[in-house]
């Protein structure tokens, strides 16, 4: 058989402009698909595979795995590269885009946790790192795990663990050199212009904080280099010889007078160029967004905090008179304290004054002058109490985390779903009330068919010896006689007590559809249900499930299996209300969870809902939700656990066969039959 002959570059063109459209670096094709023309057939179709899986997810990925695969493919086998992709998706599901991307650069280390060579931890190293960045900082700077090395300028964020090197010590002194080098942003001033107005002239976003990473990288380590030579000496062996992309800047960027506006002209220059940055392994990397807001947030309180101080100076001097309200400020030349005179004389601040001075020295280079403006006659009182912005305050975490198929990749999105298990808000019980008292002849009858399903008998056939004769193995006796063969012996039948064994877990869709009749159906067909199963002892339990994007996958509980049919389940039956939308995977996977710990030996999963899966955008609905549900309820399969589904969407015959399987749904035509269907299902499903 002839393999394949290569695509030539125009094809590969074609190809990657319907994989990236999306993509910020599509302007950059022409070049990849030059890079890409070189590979063997084989591995253009692998690449161009796994760029269109990743594009799916986010388009950037898919531009920088293209980017990378000519010399990943060098060093990695097929499999291996598949691997490599799927770590990093699974980084872009956990962390983020920069994560993500970080992770895929980061080839030596994936390699390295493969070969399981020894790597550094950050739990070992924090202990005696925080205190060497403390004496760097001389101020509160804490250090913290994270995904990737960076810092918002109040903490220094730095990788779990670390693998560059194969010995573990280079591995440590990898930690210390990223610490220093992060310090270094706030001490010389990375964050002292508007770094994210500068960079919304490039469309390539991470190429150009990539390249600026790497510019700040020479400029931050020649200024350690002359304040803390060894320090900066051990950046340099940490590093080794510069990038060659990198060895234009250099004269320029290692000279005293250069600060972050020359870093920006660099970058100006080398994003013109469309030159791709190299792997970001030996310096951190920059939120710039995130740096400003918090360095922002510290001067203004810095400030007023030393404000007040100099006030309440002024106040105990009792100086109030016009003339006597100079007030000068100035740094010791050897403690580096700040010294502070009122007409003349010395004043001594407090620790909190002296601490907020120095951060600004740190941050601006100088005390701010409107910190010593007269305060005048009155007192000054603080106005600054706002607190920390929205987006940094901590919100729950999660009860669970569930993993979420994702059939493009052919692999689970790891840890993507959230779930937060809440009860349902009771109502007033006015709703139960009156299905019971307008249901009550349908409910009797329910439960007299329930009644009569826990007394039946079961009859076993072709015993050896029993109370009836059963007449089919008698039938087939007389037919092997008559051919010549020895007719069995197991001729009788015996009535045994019908034990019953079995869990059911009901699951409830609360989508916003569900709203109106739907949700009223739902409410009447729990209800008479919960009548009836009482009368039958099996054990069961009701849950509810909306929710809005994978970080938000809410599981309302209804009824546990512990629980009795109360009035506190009716008041929470009554309290059942149209929520958001219908991520079902991720239910199923919480409740399968739930049913797989009941003991016994027959479990049943029966969902009620009124349409297809379906979330907030784009990604969740179509083939993507049904893929992911459909595996969800393979995985309960494998657990014992058999499901059904009633629905009333009337377009359900095109999905659920593939979703369900045959003969494990049911869809309704009119929204009225779903109380007394649910409740036959139920007989039938568990005779």
């Amino acid at each position: 058989m002839v393999s394949e002959r290569r695509l030539f570059e125009h094809e590969l063109e074609e190809k990657l402009d319907a994989l990236l459209f999306a993509s910020p670096s599509h302007r950059s094709i022409e070049r990849l698909a030059s890079l890409l023309e070189p590979l063997p057939r084989r591995h253009q179709d692998l690449v161009l595979h796994w760029a269109g899986v990743a594009a799916q997810t986010y388009a950037e990925i898919g531009y920088l795995i293209a980017t990378l695969a000519p010399q990943t493919l060098q060093r990695l086998t097929d499999k291996e590269f598949e691997a490599w992709v799927i770590a990093g998706l699974d980084t872009y599901d956990k962390q983020g885009l920069r994560p993500a991307m970080e992770r895929l650069r980061d080839l030596d280390g994936f390699i390295a946790i493969r070969e399981g060579r020894l790597y550094a931890a950050f739990a070992e190293v924090e202990p005696r790192l925080a205190r060497f960045v403390q004496g760097l900082s001389g101020r509160a700077l804490a250090l913290k795990a994270g995904a990737y090395p960076w810092t918002d300028t109040e903490t220094i964020f730095l990788p779990e663990r670390i693998a560059q090197f194969a010995a573990a010590e280079d591995n440590r002194r990898l930690y210390q050199a990223l610490a220093a080098q992060l310090w270094a942003q706030s001490r010389y001033g990375t964050f002292s212009v508007d770094l994210e107005a500068a960079l919304t002239c490039w469309p390539e976003r991470e190429t150009a904080l990539t390249w600026l990473a790497h510019l700040e990288a020479i400029r931050l380590e020649a200024c350690i280099a002359r304040e803390l030579p060894g320090l900066g000496a051990l950046l340099a062996q940490v590093r080794g010889p510069w990038p060659v992309e990198l060895a234009a800047a250099l004269p320029a960027l290692q000279v005293p007078q250069a600060d972050i506006r020359v870093t920006l002209d660099w970058l100006a220059r080398l994003m013109e160029q469309s030159a791709v940055p190299p792997a970001p392994t030996f310096c951190g990397r920059l939120e710039p967004g995130i740096a400003a807001r918090v360095r922002a947030e510290r001067i203004s309180r810095d400030t007023a905090t030393l404000k007040q101080a100099l006030a309440v100076l002024k106040g105990a001097a009792g100086r109030q008179a016009a003339g006597q309200n100079d007030l000068t400020a100035q740094m010791h030349p050897d403690t580096g304290a700040l010294e502070v005179r009122l007409d003349g004389e010395a004043v001594r601040l407090t620790h909190e004054a002296q601490a907020a001075a120095q951060s600004l020295l740190q941050d601006l280079g100088e005390v701010p002058p409107e910190v010593l403006t007269p305060a005048g006659d009155g007192a000054w009182t603080p106005t600054d109490k706002a607190g920390a912005a929205p987006e940094l305050q901590n919100e729950r975490d999660a009860d669970h985390r569930y993993d979420e198929w994702d059939y493009h990749r052919n692999a689970y999105r790891r840890g993507w779903c959230h779930v937060y298990e809440v009860e349902v808000k009771p109502g007033e019980g006015a709703f139960v009330r009156d299905t019971r008292q307008r249901h009550a002849p349908l409910i009797q009858q329910l439960k007299r068919k329930f009644e009569a399903l826990r007394g039946e008998d079961r009859i076993l056939g072709r015993q050896p010896e029993g109370e009836e004769i059963d007449l089919d193995a008698l039938v087939e006796a007389v037919n092997d006689r008559r051919g010549g063969a020895e007719p069995a012996t197991r001729l009788f039948c015996r009535r045994v007590r019908n034990e019953r064994s079995l869990a059911a877990m009901f699951m409830v869709d609360m989508s916003g559809s569900t709203k109106g009749w739907v949700n009223d159906a739902e409410r009447e067909a729990l209800v008479m249900l919960c009548e009836a199963l009482e009368k039958l002892g099996d054990r069961y339990a009701i849950y509810g499930f909306s929710g809005w994007t994978r970080t938000r996958c809410d599981i309302y509980r209804i009824k546990r299996f512990d629980e009795a049919d109360d009035e506190v389940v009716r008041a929470r039956i009554d309290g059942i209300e149209a929520k958001d939308y219908t991520r079902m995977g991720v239910a199923i996977r919480h409740l399968t969870k739930l049913l797989a710990a009941q003991p016994a030996r027959h479990k049943l999963l029966v969902t009620l809902s009124d349409g297809r899966p379906d979330d907030f955008g784009d990604e969740y609905r179509g083939n993507y939700g049904i893929e992911d549900t459909r595996r969800a309820l393979q995985e309960a399969r494998r657990q014992g656990i058999r499901s059904y589904c009633v629905t009333i969407d009337r377009q359900g015959a095109d999905y659920l066969r593939h979703m369900m399987g045959p003969a494990a749904y049911t869809v309704l035509d009119d929204v009225k039959k779903l109380p007394l269907k649910v409740a036959d299902i139920y007989r039938r499903l568990t005779v």
